[in-house]
């Protein structure tokens, strides 16, 4: 046990594996503020955390302002690390790693934050959908838990991405998104990637990524990485480049791809059609599927790619393009379906765990918090599924709110509030846990009320 930190076995089983990221102050540091995010339900700045875990009086808060703006630390270690233990414990071993990237914008205020700017936000309120923050590059690993039907995405690794030329509020939405500089986000994402694959370099790592992430840094993708994106409807595929004849020896270069094949909605039109069940959103249903191997030579060159094309007439034409040049078209439309998990992570770590509250300004404190506070999302995760799922709480809290018809499974504020439970029993029980007085007992119960509102 950490000297004035009150921490479960549970937790501390977990968080003692990331030891070797941190110099022995930095790791109690880690611990406490790692608790105290976890444990604070409203308000979660950096010193917010200090009051979560209790610490507030015990500990200064220069000493949590510390860790995230001059500690010996790298945040992409600590995500590894965490992509390590997620790995061992939640994925089948030798299993492929299904990998989502993505972005996201962390609203802020002030003109000194680092790495701030005007930039494209879809959930943006206003009529531009342009806001005022830190967008972030993270690559999550996708996983599949025994108590859940959806897939869940663990966000391990993030970048973040400043924007391009300074822009105002008022500028239009089609500028700002030339601005945000889609290439430098593609090769962020890239990076990421790559960091993931040199970790794992027994398994194949299969990418997931919106129509954004796609550019010539994919060129540079290691060998046992397959990136799947959505097609943009102006792309043009080719065939492959036509075999030499034979004998051939005349001036000229070679020709470096075939004939025009058109955009996705060309290569449609012309496509030779089946069908097949796509496993995605919670259900199985059968789609018409084709799939085609061509040349997005605007793009990847004369890297040989697969474009798969699905349609089931309640949804437009999903065109998606692959380096995967072995996996179903099925498949492949299943796989890139598990990158809304992404989306929802995104959702959890802003909205329920407080991730971009921290009002940290200098570039290395900008750089640490937000994905600090991914990390700790995925770590919440990883503690619920290994030590904290309890199905009669989840059934007890159905059947307190009536009007979840449908869902069954524990959503990440479940996992959440069961953490924040184990988290207050372990302090205020601590050195007494066999015979608590009646006052600790009511005070856990106080404090577990106040944990899940």
């Amino acid at each position: 046990m950490l000297p004035g930190l009150t921490l479960p076995g549970s937790l501390m089983a977990l968080l003692g594996a990331l030891r070797p990221c941190f110099t022995a102050p930095s790791f109690r540091t880690f611990c406490g503020l790692a608790a105290g995010l976890a444990g604070q339900p409203r308000r979660r700045t950096v010193v917010g955390m200090l009051l979560g875990a209790g610490l507030s009086r015990a500990w200064p808060h220069d000493r949590a302002h510390y860790f995230f703006a001059r500690a010996r630390w790298q945040i992409d270690e600590l995500g590894l690390a965490i992509a390590r233990l997620a790995v061992m414990l939640l994925v089948p071993p030798g299993a492929p790693l299904t990998v989502a990237v993505d972005d996201s914008l962390f609203r802020r205020a002030g003109r000194k934050v680092a790495g701030a700017g005007w930039q494209y936000d879809g959930s943006s309120p206003s009529r531009n959908k342009l806001s005022f923050g830190t967008c972030f590059v993270v690559a999550g690993i996708v996983v599949h838990l025994p108590f859940l039907a959806r897939p869940v995405c663990l966000p391990v690794l993030a970048r973040l991405v400043p924007p391009g030329r300074k822009t105002g509020p008022r500028a239009s939405t089609r500028a700002q998104r030339k601005t945000s500089a889609p290439g430098s986000k593609t090769a962020a994402a890239v990076a990421l990637v790559t960091l993931l694959a040199a970790a794992f370099p027994d398994r194949p790592v299969h990418v997931v990524a919106d129509a954004l992430y796609h550019g010539p840094a994919l060129k540079q993708l290691p060998a046992t990485v397959t990136w799947t994106t959505r097609l943009p409807a102006n792309a043009v595929l080719y065939a492959l480049a036509p075999p030499l004849p034979p004998g051939r020896h005349g001036p000229g270069r070679p020709a470096v791809k075939g004939r025009r094949l058109g955009t996705p909605a060309q290569l449609a039109a012309a496509a030779d059609w089946g069908r097949g069940t796509v496993h995605a959103y919670g259900t199985s249903r059968g789609t018409a599927l084709a799939a085609v191997t061509c040349l997005w030579h605007g793009c990847l060159g004369t890297r040989t790619v697969r474009v798969i094309l699905a349609k089931d007439g309640r949804h437009p034409l999903l065109a998606l393009v692959t380096t995967d040049l072995h996996a179903t078209a099925a498949a492949l439309v299943t796989r890139y379906a598990a990158r809304w998990s992404i989306e929802q992570a995104f959702s959890d770590a802003r909205n329920v765990l407080g991730a971009g509250e921290a009002r940290s300004r200098t570039r290395r404190a900008v750089e640490r918090t937000v994905p600090f506070a991914l990390l700790i999302h995925t770590l919440v995760i990883i503690w619920y599924a290994r030590h904290g799922h309890r199905p009669q709480v989840i059934a007890a809290r159905r059947a307190s709110q009536p009007w979840y018809t449908t869902k069954a499974g524990p959503a990440f504020e479940d996992m959440l509030t069961q953490l924040r439970r184990t988290l207050i029993t372990a302090r205020i029980s601590a050195g007494s846990q066999a015979n608590p007085t009646p006052w600790q007992t009511q005070e856990v119960l106080a404090a577990w009320h106040a944990a899940a509102a």
